[in-house]
């Protein structure tokens, strides 16, 4: 691991970290202009119940993409471009120069999940306009995205019926007890265990937390290495959770 501290409340770890660039994933979906924001579309045209997906900071990798495609199973599944199309550069990592380290530190000022979290109700709206069909919304965010997930379920104006964060980035103990819907936190064994279990202890909303010890911090997203056997089956169990949690509070 490079040495980069911890930068705008993100862990070392998702700091330093290179993320795995997956090849020859075949998207399922197709991209639309929804809520004036590039979104990644996928699943069923009859669906009454969609979700929405928050990217992390790399953007439409494949293993996020393919993500989408394991919920379209059951649900539409939407990934807006909340980076407009300027995700943080995979050569960036690992932060292992001066350089790097400064426009990995500029990025995350510039890109602020309390923003993207202000933004989610108005594009849920838009949703709403495009696909009247779904009357019930869930909610998944993987790490960058995944304290978003956190900050948009603590709002009065919570457009959401469940959410999920995954191996989340700025874990914040004091944020869970303000969250008002069902919520499943799936982390990593770099993830800081003391603010995962505070994290679960100021929940009050039924939950679901738990960590996969033996997996990397991102390994649900950009950092899955699905090459990997033992990557791939927990990839795939942690999906699976995901689902079971929407099935049973969707």
């Amino acid at each position: 691991m490079s040495s980069m501290p911890a930068t705008s409340g993100h862990s070392r770890a998702c700091c330093n970290i290179p993320p795995v660039v997956a090849e020859g994933y075949i998207a399922k979906g197709s991209y639309e202009q929804l809520g004036g924001s590039k979104t990644y579309v996928t699943g069923p045209a009859d669906a009454t119940v969609g979700i929405v997906s928050i990217f992390d900071i790399f953007g439409f990798v494949d293993q996020t993409v393919q993500g989408a495609d394991i919920l379209s199973a059951q649900y539409k599944v939407f990934i807006p471009d909340w980076f407009d199309g300027n995700p943080c550069p995979t050569e960036w990592y690992p932060p292992d120069t001066p350089e790097k380290q400064q426009n990995l530190g500029a990025w995350f000022g510039a890109n602020d999940p309390n923003a993207v979290a202000a933004r989610l109700p108005a594009f849920i709206d838009s949703l709403k306009a495009a696909y009247p069909s779904i009357t019930k919304w869930g909610l998944i965010g993987y790490c960058w995205g995944g304290k978003v997930t956190e900050l948009v379920t603590s709002l009065p104006s919570n457009p959401f019926a469940v959410a999920v964060g995954l191996h989340p980035a700025m874990i914040n103990p004091e944020g869970a007890k303000s969250i008002s819907v069902p919520y499943l936190l799936l982390a990593s064994g770099e993830d800081p265990a003391s603010d995962v279990a505070a994290f679960k202890e100021g929940l009050s909303v039924p939950h679901h937390v738990e960590t996969f010890s033996d997996q990397v911090h991102g390994w649900m997203a950009a950092r899955a290495d699905l090459s990997d056997t033992r990557v791939r089956e927990e990839y795939s169990r942690g999906y699976q959770t995901v689902l079971d949690f929407f099935g049973k509070h969707l």
